[in-house]
């Protein structure tokens, strides 16, 4: 054993090397699968060959780089794309099916099968893409059961493609051993994806579990210890419940993205969204049919307000899905940051939502002492893309409203907030419902809390129903509380 510790843990483990990783799988008398890897070479059973013993665990290996062969053993996407979700899963139930066609379960009784799988492109020769792929294993963890999915993207960050096959060939043997050995405790066999590999090295940006041995897993919750982790800057789940590839979500769209804590969503939240998307899809350059609409929370906020309650920021989260939007937790501080991501997948027009004070932060120097820059390097990375900010307003406590004409920054960033707001980078939504002006949800928070009535015509349709029915932000009802 390399005596290497985990950090954090209730207790100091020692970190099996690759090699004995690799070994407990093929002395394994009852582990039996296949091997199938497109784009990087077989740099995962090579691990497996290399430690000895695999003969009794390794039933075929195969790589089918000719896009012919592979059309032929696995099928034709719809799409015509080799390295996608779909594809992986087809290799994953092929070679699963041939397994079980092949081996006769009589002579076999105790075999548990497993097809590891990945589909990835490694680095151009321009080296202006660096490379993604999806990885993943079908496998028993019973002769008699259904079988388990651990699906996962990954996006490369060396430069070098032999780095990256090696890195992806760790990745893989730290997938199939965790999903023999630690299957039962999600969290961990998630960290220890990591084993001898750095972030610098590689991201994981989407992970799914599914089978009988993680029919208690929220995927959400799965995707949130991902950017907890450092594992990826952010993570994206649909309204069904389900995480989903950013990149597939926001490739060459229309990105209309609205920030807050959400906690609970307001009638404020949604008509900020309703206006905001009613302008943006007007605009020139906008196609509608081709808008993403994005309502993202950052778990730098919510780091800021101590340990992260996990079940506190899952709720918010199905509140927004049950309303259908699309979530994205990332760990931007910064707004400039949000755009450079979104600026990753897309170079057509966006928009950013947002109230009074939000826009105020973001004129203030004390976030942008990091920047060799500062505040106008921060600002050319926000503003010289194609983006525009709706600005909702601020009712003040004597009734009169702030908005983007009679906004108060910082005396030094007046001129440079004149410059933006003169070139049409800042527009007013105009026609907010007024009676939404004095909606908060720190108010709805603390009425939940007291026991206070009329809190729920602060929400919108649904959401009360869903607090109350699953007792969120603290919600006790009358029968709890006459207990």
């Amino acid at each position: 054993m390399e005596e290497i510790t985990y950090i954090g843990d209730s207790e100091f483990e020692n970190i099996p090397s690759l090699k004995d990783k690799a070994l407990r799988i093929n002395l394994n008398k009852d582990i039996y699968g296949t091997f199938a890897e497109i784009g990087a070479g077989q740099e995962t059973v090579r691990q497996f060959f290399r430690a000895g013993g695999a003969s009794g665990t390794i039933a075929k290996t195969m790589s089918a780089y000719d896009k012919d062969f592979s059309d032929a053993i696995y099928g034709i996407e719809d799409d015509k794309r080799y390295v996608t979700e779909a594809r992986l899963q087809k290799m994953l139930n092929h070679e699963v099916e041939l397994i079980e066609q092949r081996i006769v379960r009589e002579k076999h009784p105790s075999k548990i099968f497993f097809a590891y799988a990945n589909t990835v492109a490694t680095i151009d020769f321009a080296k202006k893409y660096k490379g993604h792929g999806w990885v993943g294993i079908k496998y028993q963890v019973a002769p008699d059961q259904a079988y388990n999915d651990i699906l996962l993207h990954i996006r490369f960050k060396e430069n070098d493609a032999r780095l990256q096959q090696e890195t992806l060939g760790k990745l893989g043997t730290n997938l199939i051993y965790g999903a023999f050995y630690k299957y039962n405790q999600p969290r961990k066999l998630l960290r220890y994806l990591y084993d001898h590999l750095d972030k610098d090295q590689l991201e994981i940006d989407t992970i799914n579990f599914s089978g009988p041995v993680f029919k208690d897993v929220d995927n959400r919750l799965m995707s949130l210890q991902l950017v907890k982790n450092g594992m990826t800057d952010a993570v994206m789940f649909a309204p069904d419940g389900n995480n989903v590839l950013p990149a597939r979500v926001l490739y060459k769209k229309n990105i209309l993205a609205l920030r807050g804590s959400f906690r609970p969503v307001t009638k404020v939240n949604m008509d900020m969204y309703e206006k905001s998307y009613d302008m943006f899809i007007k605009e020139n350059k906008v196609d509608k049919d081709n808008t993403q609409v994005i309502f993202e929370i950052t778990l730098s906020n919510l780091r800021a307000e101590g340990k992260i309650d996990e079940q506190d920021f899952m709720d918010r989260a199905k509140l927004l899905c049950s309303l259908g939007q699309t979530v994205l937790i990332s760990n931007f501080q910064e707004y400039y940051k949000l755009v450079e991501y979104f600026s990753q997948y897309s170079k057509n027009r966006m928009g950013l939502a947002m109230g009074v004070n939000n826009l105020i932060d973001i004129f203030d120097e004390k976030y942008y002492r990091h920047l060799s820059g500062g505040i106008l390097e921060a600002f050319g990375k926000l503003f010289y893309k194609d983006l525009r900010v709706y600005l909702y307003p601020m009712q003040n406590d004597d009734g009169s409203l702030t908005n983007s004409e009679n906004l108060k920054v910082h005396p030094r960033m007046k001129e440079l907030y004149k410059f933006f707001k003169y070139n049409g980078k800042v527009v007013d939504i105009t026609d907010f419902d007024t009676s939404n002006l004095a909606v908060f949800s720190r108010t709805v928070l603390k009425m939940i809390a007291d026991g206070e009535d009329g809190w729920e015509e602060m929400l919108p349709e649904g959401v009360s129903n869903l607090i109350k029915e699953k007792s969120l932000f603290g919600y006790e009802s009358e029968e709890v509380m006459h207990k």
